[in-house]
C-alpha cells in the first residue's frame, strides 16, 4: 500500500484525518467512512497511540463557557548563554502551571520560545506574568504577550478538524 504522510499508508492517514474532524464517533462509524471494518479501525487507533502518531483524545470546549477570559500568546527572548540552565529547568515549570497549554522553542522576530496559557481573569494573567518575571527574569532578555479574549465572538474556533479539511486542497 502507497505510504501517504510521515510513513504511514492511506488508510492510516484517512483514520487519522477523521479523528481530527470527530474523535467522539464509534469505530463503527470511522469504519464505514473510509471502507474498512470496525475491529480493524480499533487496531488501526491501537497502532496510531502506540507509534505517537496521536497522542491522547481530548475535546475542544468553549473556553469562555469554562470561565476563561484570556488565552494568552506568549513571547520571549532569552539570554542565550545562559540556554543549558534555561533547558534543564523549563519542563519541570510548564509542568507545574496548567495554565500552560504549550510551550516550544521559536524562531522568528527575535523570539526563542512561545507558550500558550489560559487565565479566568486578567488579574490571574498579569499573576502568571509577575510569576515567570520572578523566576525567568535573569534569563529573559524582553518578552511579550498578545492577549485574545475568549468571551468574545470568534471569526474561526480553535479546531484541528479544518487541518483535515487542508488536506483536500
Amino acid at each position: 500500500m502507497a505510504k501517504k504522510s510521515g510513513g504511514l499508508n492511506k488508510k492510516m492517514y484517512q483514520l487519522l484525518l477523521e479523528y481530527l474532524k470527530d474523535s467522539d464517533r464509534s469505530d463503527g462509524e470511522i469504519a464505514k467512512t473510509i471502507g474498512v471494518s470496525q475491529p480493524t479501525v480499533s487496531r488501526m487507533k491501537a497502532k496510531l497511540l502506540k507509534e505517537g502518531y496521536i497522542s491522547h483524545f481530548s475535546a475542544f470546549p468553549d473556553f469562555g463557557k469554562m470561565g476563561y477570559e484570556i488565552m494568552a500568546f506568549n513571547f520571549v527572548r532569552f539570554n542565550l548563554d545562559m540556554v543549558h540552565e534555561i533547558e534543564a529547568n523549563t519542563l519541570e515549570w510548564v509542568a507545574k502551571h496548567p495554565c500552560i497549554i504549550f510551550s516550544s522553542r521559536a524562531e522568528g522576530m527575535g523570539i526563542d520560545a512561545v507558550s500558550v496559557s489560559m487565565h479566568k481573569t486578567y488579574a490571574d494573567f498579569r499573576r502568571f506574568v509577575n510569576m515567570n518575571r520572578e523566576r525567568w527574569g535573569k534569563f529573559m532578555a524582553k518578552s511579550h504577550h498578545v492577549l485574545v479574549d475568549m468571551r468574545s465572538e470568534f471569526k474561526k474556533p480553535y479546531s484541528f478538524s479544518y487541518l483535515a479539511d487542508c488536506e483536500d486542497e
